[in-house]
């Protein structure tokens, strides 16, 4: 007997390159959204044209799950109070949580793997090393078996 989900509740099929233009794009509302102080959704209903599915299912994700992904970062995030990381950082991580959560048809490995570059892309070398840490962890308690 299988465990994925079934298909309708992963949506269509991406290919990995909107995947992946949608994880960074979703890092930007999430970036933004938080600058300005606004939820994700309020961000989304301003913009003039609607970011990819995926992208929006990312950003509302985090916004909607918000308490339990930062309790799981802040749980595995050693040496940094989430209110103290970098902006880039921590979005870059509740997305990849909200990911490893919420879509058990994506793998641990791309998730992580697309996390960090994401990170090393936007903010530091030492950013992707710590978010492989962090994203790592997390995996190991909410990816079980």
């Amino acid at each position: 007997m299988s465990t994925s989900p079934a298909p309708e509740r992963l949506g269509p099929r991406l290919a990995e390159g909107e995947r992946r233009r949608s994880r960074e794009r979703a890092l930007e509302l999430c970036y933004e959204a938080e600058a300005k102080g606004l939820s994700p959704e309020e961000l989304l209903a301003e913009l003039p044209v609607a970011p990819e599915s995926y992208a929006v299912r990312l950003a509302t994700g985090v916004s909607r799950e918000a308490a339990r992904i930062d309790a799981l970062i802040s749980a595995h995030a050693t040496g940094w109070a989430i209110e103290r990381m970098p902006n880039v950082d921590r979005a870059v991580l509740r997305i990849a949580v909200y990911e490893l959560v919420a879509e058990p048809g994506v793998p641990v490995a791309v998730v992580i793997d697309e996390a960090v570059e994401l990170a090393k892309q936007f903010s530091t070398e030492d950013s992707g090393r710590y978010v492989n840490g962090v994203l790592a962890a997390v995996a190991a308690e909410v990816r079980k078996g």
